[in-house]
C-alpha cells in the first residue's frame, strides 16, 4: 500500500495572506481612484474625512458659536457649544432646564438662537411669586444658580399655559435676553414649536478657558408634571 502523501493544490481562498475577488476588486478600485485624482492617497484622504465631518455636523452633532449675551453668565459671547443633534430623536422631548439651539424663523426671526426651556407642553408658567421667582405648575423654580448676577427672574410679569408641542424659553441674562416673553403677542405667543430644535448644547468647546460640560440644573427636577405633559418631567 503507498502511503506516501500526495501533493494537493492548495485551496488559495483559504491562504490569509491571498485575497479573495472582492478584495482585490476594492483595492483595484482605490487605486484607479488614486491614480485619477491630483495628490493621490492623500487627496482621497481629505475627501473621505470631509465627507465623514460633514454628515457628522448634518445628523450629530453640530458647533455653534455664541452670538449675543443673553445667556451669561454660563455662554459668553464668542464661545463655542457643541450641539447634540441626536438628543431628541428616537422618542426623547427636551426638558426643563436644557440648553437648546432652535431655528427662530417666523417667530423669533431669520437666524438660530439659544435659549434655556423654562416650560413644555401643559405647564403653566407664572412670573412671578412674591419672592420674585418664577413658578411651574404652582412650583417655584430657584434660578438663582445660572441667572446672571443682579437679575432678577423677569421684570416682565406673564401668566402662560404652554401648548402642546411648544416650548417657552428664556436667556439666562434676563435683562439682555429677547425671549419668549418679548413675542407673547406674537403668532405662536413666543413659543417654539418642539420640531423646530436643532439640538441640546452639551459642552462648551472654546475657549479652552470655559471648557465644560453643559447639565440640566436640578432646581427643574423638583417641579411637578402637568396634567397634559406626559413624561417630559
Amino acid at each position: 500500500m503507498d502511503t506516501e502523501a500526495q501533493p494537493t493544490k492548495r485551496d488559495r481562498s483559504s491562504h490569509p495572506d491571498s485575497p479573495g475577488p472582492e478584495e482585490r476588486s476594492r483595492f483595484a478600485l482605490v487605486a484607479r481612484v488614486t491614480d485619477w485624482l491630483p495628490g493621490g492617497r492623500i487627496t482621497l484622504t481629505l475627501f473621505v474625512c470631509l465627507v465623514f465631518l460633514l454628515v457628522l455636523n448634518a445628523f450629530v452633532v453640530q458647533p455653534f458659536q455664541i452670538p449675543s449675551g443673553s445667556m451669561e453668565q454660563g455662554l459668553r459671547i464668542g464661545d463655542r457649544v457643541l450641539v447634540n443633534k441626536l438628543a431628541y430623536r428616537f422618542g426623547a422631548q427636551p426638558r426643563r432646564g436644557d440648553v437648546i439651539v432652535f431655528d427662530g424663523t417666523g417667530y423669533f426671526g431669520d437666524a438660530d438662537y439659544i435659549k434655556r426651556v423654562v416650560g413644555v407642553g401643559g405647564d403653566h408658567v407664572v412670573c412671578c411669586d412674591k419672592e420674585g421667582r418664577i413658578e411651574v405648575n404652582g412650583r417655584a423654580v430657584d434660578e438663582s444658580a445660572f441667572l446672571y448676577p443682579g437679575d432678577g427672574a423677569s421684570s416682565v410679569p406673564f401668566d402662560i399655559a404652554v401648548p402642546a408641542g411648544r416650548l417657552f424659553v428664556l436667556g439666562d441674562h434676563r435683562s439682555d435676553s429677547s425671549d419668549s416673553r418679548d413675542h407673547l403677542g406674537s403668532p405662536g405667543g413666543g413659543m417654539i414649536p418642539v420640531g423646530d430644535v436643532i439640538g441640546r448644547a452639551d459642552w462648551i468647546l472654546w475657549p479652552r478657558a470655559h471648557w465644560t460640560h453643559l447639565t440640566r440644573p436640578s432646581a427643574y427636577a423638583r417641579v411637578p408634571a402637568a396634567a397634559a405633559e406626559g413624561t417630559h418631567g
